[in-house]
């Protein structure tokens, strides 16, 4: 799950993490109000949505005066904010965050992340920061630098005063990340990202932007970071996903694809860009789906306008194909679907899922291999075309 920076930096704030004086704005008004008596002129204006990169896109704007925070408060509001970081989608900014301006000495990125190869929680820092990580880590990588962390050991004193030295920072620095460290534990974070982490001209230690991702495994025991949830900035498809506990993700291809287990999902998307498409979604609809779990699904698929064929590609163990073919079944009937439906049953009670969906009277393409549904959705698709 992903919050605002505005959210963020509350939770940094209950970490003694120091962060600029700031509030969040729903209107020009509110934050002319914001400016002329929290955090005075001049400031930065923010848009607050899920994506990065905002200033490249127009979202961030600095003003000197009052009448350049209304203009730029109502430029910003209202935008919809498009960025190499939002996948093609386009953002509405329906609030931006009002900070006081910061006299920067100096920036640094800094982020905690979790590194599943390594098995450990990885540390990643710069004397670059404000710019792509990405790009220094190609160009410059003797700039990064990279500390791995056991989680049950926790940080070590020796390797992040080595850390601190190389960042050329003192201890202000190091009890800075003692806090974030704490923060990543408890709240059970995938991502604490600072960029930039910044020096002021007094020597502060400040953090000027933040963006925090978490576990939605764990969101069970963090209800006040469950709460923090803002559903208007989530693809709607996959908000709907969230109701029936389903494991989807939205994609930009036309084909829909419906699998049970993460594994089978990637083989499948393989699968699809194998025959030439693009797969239009990540559905995993697990092992213990019911009939009426396996309708919702479908629905799901037929509700993104960009769907022109759907491969339901189901290996049956816990998920039986009588029940997966009676759910698909339904859901077909109700919606009336007209594309091409390319279904691979394997597994318990195959052959009877095969014979419902074979005696439905729907026009239900069945395979037997992997092979076939390459074939069957090069077919299928060359119809439509």
């Amino acid at each position: 799950m992903k919050i605002h920076e505005y959210q963020a930096k509350e939770l940094l704030k209950q970490y003694n993490i120091p962060v600029p004086e700031s509030k969040l704005a729903l209107s020009a008004e509110e934050a002319i109000n914001i400016a002329n008596n929290i955090t005075g002129i001049p400031c930065v204006i923010k848009a607050q949505v899920h994506s990065g990169a905002r200033g490249k896109a127009g979202g961030i704007k600095f003003a000197r005066t009052i009448n350049e925070v209304k203009q730029a408060a109502d430029q910003i509001i209202g935008m919809e904010l498009s960025s190499i970081q939002t996948a093609g989608e386009v953002k509405k900014v329906r609030k931006v965050l009002v900070e006081g301006a910061a006299l920067i000495d100096k920036e640094y990125y800094l982020s905690l992340v979790l590194d599943r190869s390594e098995e450990c929680i990885t540390i990643i820092a710069s004397t670059e920061g404000g710019m792509d990580i990405e790009e220094i880590a190609q160009k410059t990588p003797e700039l990064i630098f990279k500390v791995n962390v056991d989680v049950k050991t926790g940080l070590e004193q020796e390797k992040i005063a080595k850390l601190a030295e190389n960042l050329g920072l003192n201890n202000d620095f190091t009890t800075l990340l003692a806090n974030l460290y704490r923060l990543f534990i408890e709240k059970d974070c995938s991502l604490v990202e600072i960029n930039p982490l910044v020096k002021t001209k007094d020597n502060k230690i400040i953090a000027l932007d933040a963006k925090i991702n978490f576990d939605d495994n764990a969101l069970y025991r963090n209800q006040d970071i469950a709460a923090l949830r803002d559903i208007e900035e989530e693809n709607p498809l996959e908000v709907e996903a969230s109701k029936y506990n389903l494991n989807y993700i939205k994609l930009n291809g036309t084909v829909g694809c419906m699998v049970n287990g993460a594994g089978l999902a990637m083989a499948t998307m393989d699968i699809v860009k194998l025959a030439g498409a693009e797969p239009a979604n990540f559905l995993d609809v697990g092992g213990g789906a019911s009939s009426q779990n396996i309708e919702n699904a479908f629905k799901l698929l037929m509700s993104d306008k960009n769907v022109n064929l759907v491969f339901i590609n189901i290996f049956g163990g816990i998920l039986r194909c009588d029940i997966l073919a009676e759910g698909i079944k339904s859901a077909v009937t109700s919606l009336n679907v007209s594309i091409p439906v390319i279904v691979r049953l394997e597994g318990t009670n195959a052959e009877i899922g095969k014979k419902i969906l074979n005696e439905s009277g729907l026009k239900f393409i069945v395979c037997d291999s992997l092979n076939d549904a390459v074939t069957l959705i090069m077919d299928a698709l060359e119809v439509k075309i």
